[in-house]
């Protein structure tokens, strides 16, 4: 199926077959994006590389739910949960995403961000919440 977009609502979709894949260092600079997160942000490759992992962060998410994500991370080693991310176009796609942190051999510690297609009601859930945190910020 590949990517596709809702002209009227500006969101784009991704088949359930494809994951999203990207690797950040332990500042959360790119050092690693799939071909199918390059497709469905609206990026070419060089644009993401080198650029912090936030270009994608949508408006509409509050801040309170990356708390949480770094807070598992660092306590659990991972994170799962669902998030609106924003295309370069100014579009958006909601992605069930897994954040994984990793430490390699050498001591260093990267990110690694697997998404899939997430399940439409708990998008539709997290619209309603993600709305009424971002109304508290």
């Amino acid at each position: 199926m590949g990517i596709t977009k809702d002209s009227i609502t500006e969101e784009w979709y991704f088949s359930s077959d494809q994951y999203i894949l990207s690797e950040t260092d332990d500042k959360g600079i790119i050092i690693y994006a799939n071909d199918t997160f390059c497709e469905i942000a609206g990026y070419n490759i060089e644009e993401l590389i080198g650029e912090p992992h936030n270009i994608v962060r949508h408006p509409d998410m509050p801040r309170i739910a990356f708390k949480g994500l770094w807070d598992d991370i660092q306590s659990k080693g991972f994170w799962t949960g669902i998030v609106k991310n924003l295309r370069k176009d100014g579009g958006f796609y909601w992605v069930h995403a897994t954040v994984l942190r990793m430490i390699h051999s050498d001591g260093k510690t990267t990110y690694l961000s697997v998404r899939r297609v997430p399940d439409r009601s708990a998008v539709d859930s997290c619209i309603s919440l993600y709305t009424e945190l971002k109304a508290s910020e």
